[in-house]
């Protein structure tokens, strides 16, 4: 049940990396985060994906979610392996269950 999300090649720009992707997780406002806890406190798209995000990445520093666009900040800088974790968790976002998840997941 649920769809993987297409999302672009990431854009890094020093330790903030753009994922533009085919959906939309909330309104053209924007939200941002600045922890895992403030993010788990939230009950929007924008919120839940950026638990998630937070949870798979605790080196994250910041989450902004603007309509189909995550901005994500993760002052360690990036790496392939963090762009494919953060990649996958929006890839993944709407997935239920395994089965459904895209060709990259474990």
């Amino acid at each position: 049940m649920g769809q993987t999300i297409n999302v672009s090649p990431p854009t890094v720009i020093g330790r903030v990396a753009l994922f533009d992707s085919d959906r939309t997780f909330g309104g053209q406002d924007g939200e941002a985060f600045s922890s895992g806890a403030q993010a788990g406190a939230g009950v929007t798209f924008p919120a839940l994906l950026a638990a998630r995000l937070f949870a798979e990445d605790r080196v994250l520093s910041n989450v902004y979610v603007y309509s189909n666009v995550v901005s994500v900040e993760r002052p360690a800088g990036w790496d392939e392996d963090a762009l494919d974790t953060v990649s996958g968790a929006i890839r993944d976002f709407f997935v239920v269950y395994d089965a459904n998840k895209g060709p990259q997941a474990e």
